[in-house]
C-alpha cells in the first residue's frame, strides 16, 4: 500500500496501520492470532475477479491471510491498487 504513491501515508488508527491518501483512508492491516486481514474501505465498490474479498458490509470489505493457505498475490496487488486509484478518484472528485 505504501508502494502506490508518494503522498500515501500510513496512520496509526485502534492499533492497526492504515493507508491513506492525504486523510482519506484507503485500506489497513489487522493481525489476529490465526489470521491477517488486508481490508479496504470501499472495497465492496472493487472489482474482484479473483473473489478474494470476505464481508458482507455496505462498504467495507477484506482478504484474510492464512499461514497454511497460498495467496493469489497477484490478485491481493491488484485489489491494493484498485482500491488507491478508487479513493484517489473520490478524493478529486469530492
Amino acid at each position: 500500500m505504501r508502494k502506490c504513491g508518494d503522498e500515501v501515508r500510513e496512520l496509526l488508527h485502534d492499533g492497526c496501520p492504515v493507508a491513506c491518501l492525504g486523510d482519506a483512508p484507503f485500506g489497513y492491516v489487522n493481525v489476529f492470532a490465526s489470521h491477517v486481514n488486508v481490508g479496504f474501505f470501499h472495497g465492496a465498490a472493487l472489482p474482484d475477479p479473483a473473489r478474494l474479498l470476505e464481508g458482507t458490509g455496505k462498504f467495507m470489505r477484506h482478504v484474510k491471510l492464512r499461514p497454511e493457505t497460498t495467496t493469489n498475490a497477484a490478485a491481493l496487488s491488484r485489489l491494493i491498487e484498485a482500491a488507491y486509484s478508487d479513493i484517489k478518484a473520490r478524493v478529486e472528485n469530492g
